[in-house]
């Protein structure tokens, strides 16, 4: 069976696309979460989805560095890794943040840093290996700062950074690392947005577009896919046009 390992699993996305991966066929999950006690229910519905699948939820702190370090080493010790999605993220409000330093460096830390933290270990974990996967999921916010979203924006900024240098370090192997770059999704994540008018991607189709990318080792998955166009218009905005919007 494929061995699969999902960081931030009780993520929306992270969630459906655990479903995809055990439709498809049986796979060893493991599901590296911050609650044991929130993912027990995850754990259960897959396992009734999939009862030949191995399923197991591990605990870790997501800004520790020693502590990420020691559990991407125990279990890679266990053999090889096929896939790796890094799906942890929080959204709060820029005006929040902006008020509250304690707030933007969370906010930083779990979008940002935390990330690719976990990027980096199983990187290292994994460089030996023939083959594998490692997918982040960043944000077409971190595709241009807004005044809206910037701090959040700048912590999937890293993300994309640091991705494009995982791409250019593994490009004569086997590795393949996928920069996920959804749009507003509807997850428990946007559920504000949602109530204030925010239009959002359901959280499965933008599973089945990630899934899809991953399995075709794709650099940049942007989901949905109008998000490229969208994105790639709002980077060209000359600075003179682009700081009189409202966005």
């Amino acid at each position: 069976m494929k061995k699969i390992v999902i960081v931030g699993a009780t993520s929306g996305i992270a969630i459906e696309c655990a479903r995809i991966w055990i439709k498809t066929e049986p796979a060893n999950l493991m599901l590296i979460v911050r609650d044991l006690e929130r993912a027990k229910p995850l754990v259960a519905d897959l396992l009734v989805r999939s009862p030949e699948s191995s399923v197991e939820s591990i605990a870790c702190n997501f800004i520790d560095p020693s502590a990420i370090s020691d559990m991407v080493r125990v279990i890679a010790k266990a053999g090889p890794i096929d896939i790796v999605l890094i799906a942890q993220g929080t959204l709060p409000d820029q005006l929040d943040c902006e008020n509250d330093l304690i707030l933007s460096n969370d906010t930083l830390a779990i979008n940002g840093v935390s990330p690719c933290l976990f990027a980096e270990a199983f990187a290292n974990a994994m460089q030996g290996q023939v083959s594998g996967k490692i997918a982040i999921i960043g944000s077409v916010a971190g595709d241009r700062g807004r005044k809206s979203n910037y701090i959040y924006g700048a912590a999937k900024g890293l993300v994309a950074r640091y991705a494009e240098g995982m791409q250019h370090r593994f490009a004569a192997t086997g590795i393949r690392v996928s920069l996920i770059k959804p749009g507003p999704t509807a997850t428990a994540m946007t559920a504000k947005l949602r109530e204030n008018g925010l239009k959002c991607a359901p959280a499965k189709s933008v599973a089945q577009d990630i899934v899809h990318g991953i399995e075709k080792g794709k650099a940049v998955i942007y989901t949905p896919k109008k998000w490229q166009l969208i994105m790639l218009i709002v980077r060209h905005i000359p600075a003179v046009i682009f700081n009189k919007l409202n966005i």
